[in-house]
């Protein structure tokens, strides 16, 4: 079969290549791939691939072979899911767990863009907890993760400020629900109960320096690749007492096919509506992923598989 393969070039990180099909464990359904999204964080892993590793984590497309022990979707049902690597391909082994079944109103390119970026959403939303009222920060909010998390939390009655790179990049978190949308993290006005930072750098202190006294800031990525430096007296200037919390998607007690499973049933509502910048061919996918690491596209890409 055909599948995109790591090159360990930096111009061109991958290739279209012929691979072995995958051997499915027990638990495992083997889906037939109409659609993948690519992630910024897997541009970074591509600059040093891990042996015998093959990107790719959000699949959406058909079961053609149901998991040996019985469990999960059966051959011919449309499904999205979230595998551990390999889904930039046209067949990839997705353990049961990680699948869920898609209903016609909900297409692939669609259910493709939802994995990773929606999974981090909703679960920041239940690390954030009862969000109607409180007031919350997030910055780095034009890619997939901030389009989710402004939908979902302006839904649960939040009042979200988002830091987005431009107007053009911003303007459609307002319309997701967002009340406010600035473009250089300065102008945000706090203070805020949660501070949601991903880029790291200067950003997490500027974000914490704008928390409120024993409020809270999650810290769920590092875009800039900068490391961070945090001085302890400047907690006395205004988030004294405030705590730092690191979070990782994947630490949750819910399986990434009950999770997937919630946000197809909102996406069939027409309560969350996927950011999809862009659309393209997989022989795209090398140029896509420039794009992607250059913060050329709004949200989430998505790759069809022919």
């Amino acid at each position: 079969m055909k599948a995109m393969t790591a090159t360990w070039n930096a111009t061109v990180p991958v290739e279209l290549a012929d691979v072995e099909e995958p051997r499915l464990r027990p638990e495992e359904a083997l889906v037939k791939v109409e659609a993948y999204s690519v992630n910024r964080g897997e541009t970074f892993q591509l600059e040093v691939p891990r042996p015998r590793w093959r990107p790719g984590k959000d699949v959406a497309g058909l079961v053609v072979q149901a998991a040996a022990d019985g469990t999960g979707p059966a051959v011919g049902r449309r499904v999205v899911g979230h595998p551990p690597q390999g889904g930039w391909a046209e067949y990839v082994a997705v353990p049961t767990h990680s699948l869920a079944e898609l209903p016609d109103a909900v297409d692939a390119v669609t259910a493709a863009a939802l994995p990773l970026a929606g999974l981090t959403a909703l679960r920041l939303l239940r690390v954030v907890g009862e969000a109607a009222g409180r007031r919350i920060l997030i910055t780095g909010a034009s890619g997939g993760v901030g389009h989710y998390f402004v939908e979902l939390a302006a839904a649960a009655g939040a009042r979200i400020t988002a830091v987005s790179g431009s107007a053009e990049r911003g303007r459609r978190l307002t319309e997701l629900g967002a009340f406010e949308v600035v473009h250089d993290l300065a102008e945000a006005v706090g203070p805020f109960e949660v501070a949601l930072e991903s880029t790291g750098g200067a950003n997490l202190p500027a974000a914490l320096a704008k928390v409120a006294r024993r409020g809270r800031l999650v810290w769920f990525g590092q875009a800039s690749r900068e490391p961070v430096t945090l001085d302890f007296f400047d907690f006395f200037a205004g988030p004294e007492s405030a705590t730092i919390r690191h979070f990782h998607y994947a630490d949750s007690d819910t399986s990434y096919g009950e999770d997937l499973a919630t946000l197809v049933r909102l996406v069939a509502a027409g309560r969350l509506h996927p950011e999809i910048g862009l659309v393209a061919d997989w022989a795209e996918t090398a140029d896509v992923l420039d794009r992607l690491r250059g913060r050329g596209i709004r949200g989430n890409a998505v790759l069809t598989v022919a």
